[in-house]
């Protein structure tokens, strides 16, 4: 245990090198980069393995190996989790090696993809019933695993960039959440399209070793053990009154902060406005609207992408515009989450409408997964502590999550209907409505915290 536990601790300090402050300042800059690099490609490649189920819930129906219900459970296997992980691991996560942390939680997950592909190959030799708790158990691991990827990424940029860059890099990573969503449905659709939803696993697990591979080679864990001064010092930034505080007294303190769980509350029903069309948006198209199984994954994709959009510019325009002041720009594209999902659910079946409703939904969710997500949290509390505040969000977004996931899926079963020829007809009335209220709450909880100040 005590070798376990050295391996993940903090990297200690090594002696400064001796150089002269130009050199220093670009030595500096490439090891930030190589880390924002790092923390943003391999995010998104965990996220490959985590949303790779969602392209694949029509072909698996289709094939009976399991039903609505039983998906939408597994899927909240999944979410809870992460909720709880990411809780707990984001308290551990200040403590630790970033990188080795990072990389334990990616190889896990692809290894969870890998052997449920192998037990799909099964499905119709193997009884219903052991490959929904396979299934259930497998992605329940692999939602513990993924909990291991935001908070060292994200704490990674605590380490390395000044407080002035903070959102505009935040930003910039939150975009890995997109890209990697994108990357799912494009790369792992495909291969679902071609080669069966088995083959799906094998290709999300390929996409985790890559990742894997990309956080050893660049993701460094502080400026201090590769030689340099401390992120402040480089920075030239003022002594925090917390500076002489423990991480723990600080994390208690963060546990008592009403405005850290408000901003955990919203984030909660933004992420089931957020996980309803990327869990059963494709679902939705299909038997809705009537669109093909390509057609479909096409336009939800579109959400993925231009939600890189979003995130990219979210942190900067605030940062610049806003002084970073992230309240006015979440109320409005807030308002603008709920306007897209409106227009996705009820604005009719024209291709245009659909592509239109999913660009709009990309961009805002993009901001507010950058906004609600972590940014706001982490800017009211301690850089030491970067750790416990996105822990106190994640568990709440994904407990809603995996709440979200049983609830569309039984919401969505109990109203099917048979048409004449057998075939199901599918209601998503009473689902919808569950999705807008979500988006409509997420939005009006933030002002609550009008009058609360930015810690750092």
């Amino acid at each position: 245990m005590n070798r376990i536990r050295e391996f993940y601790r903090i990297s200690p300090p090594v002696p400064e090198r001796e150089m002269d402050d130009a050199t220093r300042t670009k030595y500096y800059r490439r090891l930030r980069l190589q880390a924002f690099a790092s923390a943003t490609l391999g995010y998104s490649l965990y996220y490959v393995c985590r949303t790779s189920l969602n392209v694949m819930k029509k072909p698996i129906l289709d094939s009976g190996a399991l039903d609505a219900s039983q998906l939408g459970i597994i899927g909240s296997a999944l979410l809870f989790a992460y909720a709880v992980g990411k809780f707990v691991n984001g308290f551990i996560a200040d403590y630790c090696n970033i990188k080795r942390f990072m990389a334990t939680g990616l190889i896990v997950s692809a290894l969870a993809n890998a052997l449920m592909g192998m037990l799909g190959m099964a499905h119709t030799i193997v009884p219903t019933a052991v490959i929904f708790v396979s299934f259930a158990v497998m992605w329940g691991l692999n939602g513990w695993a993924q909990s291991m990827g935001a908070p060292p990424a994200i704490i990674s940029l605590s380490r390395w960039f000044p407080l002035k860059e903070r959102g505009t890099y935040y930003g910039f990573f939150s975009a890995s959440h997109n890209l990697g969503e994108f990357f799912s449905f494009l790369f792992v659709g495909s291969i679902v399209t071609f080669a069966g939803w088995q083959a799906g696993f094998f290709g999300s697990a390929t996409a985790g070793a890559l990742g894997v591979a990309i956080i050893g080679l660049w993701l460094h864990d502080t400026p201090e053990s590769k030689g340099l001064p401390s992120v402040e010092t480089l920075a030239h930034e003022s002594p925090s009154d917390s500076a002489s505080k423990s991480v723990k007294e600080i994390q208690r303190e963060v546990l008592r902060m009403p405005a850290v769980w408000v901003l955990a509350a919203a984030s909660a029903f933004m992420y089931i406005s957020r996980y309803a069309i990327n869990g059963w948006g494709v679902l939705f198209l299909q038997e809705a609207k009537g669109f093909s199984d390509v057609e479909a994954i096409s336009i939800v994709s579109i959400n993925a992408l231009l939600g890189i959009f979003g995130t990219v510019l979210s942190g900067w325009f605030s940062d610049k515009l806003f002084k970073g002041d992230r309240k006015i720009p979440a109320l409005l594209f807030g308002i603008l989450n709920s306007v897209a999902l409106g227009i996705f659910l009820y604005g009719g079946d024209a291709l245009w409408v659909n592509v239109l409703a999913m660009i709009l939904f990309g961009i805002a969710i993009g901001v507010l997964i950058c906004f609600l997500g972590g940014l706001m949290a982490v800017d009211i509390v301690p850089r030491k502590a970067t750790g416990a505040a996105l822990g106190v969000v994640g568990i709440a977004s994904y407990i809603a999550a995996g709440i979200q996931d049983v609830a569309s899926g039984w919401l969505i079963d109990a109203h099917i209907s048979l048409a004449t020829d057998g075939s199901p007809l599918y209601d998503f009335r009473p689902v919808s409505v569950f999705w807008i209220a979500a988006s409509i709450i997420s939005f009006l909880l933030p002002l609550l915290n009008r009058k609360t100040r930015k810690t750092n």
